[in-house]
């Protein structure tokens, strides 16, 4: 039987880059995702896309936030861009950005729909990239100042936080296979490097936001990694699924732990890579004196992976479901996913993103009808309460994403959203599933009962 608490937060996502464009206007400074899509004609981005534009949400907040109140949404995850509040990223702050948040969050507030900030979803200021951007230690400071500013205006308007957002896909895909912002190919030694910058800048961001917005603030960290699920539901199937979640593998920057070790249990696992324990031996004592565990861990959960009871991938048979952009669908990572990440690091859990992209186009009748969409949520959220029900404490539970939007190297071409956006003309179209999950936040999932 779906059962929630009767507190338990439904909301959506979006990121910055993804939906806001107006990508030079009010004093905005360039971003690492603005040069990466402009350089050499845009050959990094499917169709040479960009976020120009996107979903012009920068001018159509107002619209966007009637549907979700249209839609019963209790909370909207954004991220601030750090290039449109500080150009630079370290000097001047701009006006005109922050005054745009203050609008957002006047506009959500007002409409009873609880704000959740992520300081960072990937737009990285270029002047801060010129200067080695994370890989450079300076970014801490960087990093800490960004939050404070952030922290200090918007304080007793926002109680939720997210610092990062996907540490592992900000270094092992921007900077070392390159296919994301900023595009480098930097040798491995380099990447233990920038995911050590990574954890001291959520903590010194965590203790910059507590001290000025107070310590109710709730702060959380967004990593992602590999979630592994039984084959057979038994305790060695069970424990075995959990070994594998957390193996270090050949993309060994792609798990949880080699983040989330440094901040909750301040060390590595004897199980890291040699490159890793090579650079954990010139890390100084004092620098695991200053990780701040996050009051809470949000989860992006989209796949996962079957394991036997020996902890090895079963192989998936021929002709398996798959989404739009070719990921497994694989519900009951949902119910074992953020079982296994509370087990390690006893921290409550939100469900910070999930949803999948599926080939939505508006049909003769005008609407857009996502059935793939509806069943998909409707399997994964069921599987969520199952883990909520054997005591996982998750709170909430964010679908990615509201809008369709810009998919980073995908362009235009992945369409996630709950709304539909027709990118010419900017008019937005509420699909099946919106309608559907409106209906899940009023029951709290109880309408998941049939």
């Amino acid at each position: 039987m779906v059962k929630f608490p009767s507190d338990f937060i439904w909301g959506a996502a979006c990121a910055a880059y993804q939906c806001e464009g107006a990508w030079d206007e009010d004093g905005k400074g360039p971003g690492i995702w603005d040069d990466f899509c402009h350089e050499l004609n845009g050959h990094h981005v499917n169709n040479g896309d960009s976020g120009d534009v996107a979903c012009d949400s920068y001018h159509r907040y107002r619209e966007d936030v009637a549907l979700m109140k249209a839609h019963n949404l209790r909370a909207y995850r954004f991220s601030i861009s750090w290039p449109r509040v500080i150009p630079d990223g370290d000097g001047e702050v701009n006006e005109a950005g922050l005054a745009y948040y203050d609008a957002l969050l006047d506009e959500l507030i007002a409409n009873g729909i609880e704000p959740m900030i992520t300081l960072y979803h990937w737009d990285l200021p270029s002047a801060l990239q010129r200067k080695g951007g994370w890989q450079n230690p300076q970014i801490v400071d960087w990093f800490a100042r960004y939050a404070r500013i952030i922290a200090q205006r918007f304080k007793g308007r926002v109680k939720w936080y997210m610092t990062i957002n996907e540490a592992q896909c900000i270094t092992f895909l921007g900077y070392g296979i390159g296919t994301h912002a900023p595009g480098l190919k930097l040798p491995e030694e380099e990447l233990a490097r920038i995911y050590h910058h990574i954890a001291l800048s959520h903590s010194a961001a965590m203790r910059a936001i507590k001290q000025v917005a107070g310590e109710s603030v709730q702060v959380g960290f967004v990593p992602c990694g590999n979630l592994c699920y039984p084959q057979a539901d038994t305790p060695e199937g069970r424990e075995a699924a959990y070994r594998a979640s957390f193996e270090y593998g050949d993309r060994w920057g792609f798990n949880f732990n080699i983040v989330l070790d440094s901040l909750v249990l301040k060390r590595y696992d004897d199980t890291v890579p040699a490159v890793v324990k090579k650079f954990a031996a010139t890390i100084p004592a004092s620098d695991w004196e200053l990780m701040e565990a996050p009051d809470f861990i949000g989860i992006n959960v989209y796949q996962g992976q079957m394991v036997d009871a020996q902890g090895k991938a079963v192989p998936k048979p021929a002709g398996y479901p798959l989404t739009a952009c070719k990921w497994p669908i694989t519900p009951a990572v949902m119910h074992y996913g953020p079982m296994n990440v509370h087990r390690r690091y006893r921290l409550p859990i939100i469900i910070s993103e999930n949803g999948l992209s599926c080939n939505d186009v508006e049909f003769l009748d005008g609407r857009v009808h996502d059935p793939d969409r509806v069943n998909y949520l409707h399997r994964y959220i069921s599987e969520l309460s199952r883990a909520v029900q054997e005591g996982v404490p998750v709170f909430g539970y964010l679908h990615w994403s509201f809008l369709d939007n810009f998919e980073w190297s995908s362009g235009y071409d992945e369409r996630f959203g709950l709304i539909f956006v027709d990118y010419a003309t900017q008019r937005r179209i509420p699909k099946d599933s919106a309608g559907w999950y409106a209906r899940v936040i009023e029951t709290n999932g109880e309408c998941l009962n049939v």
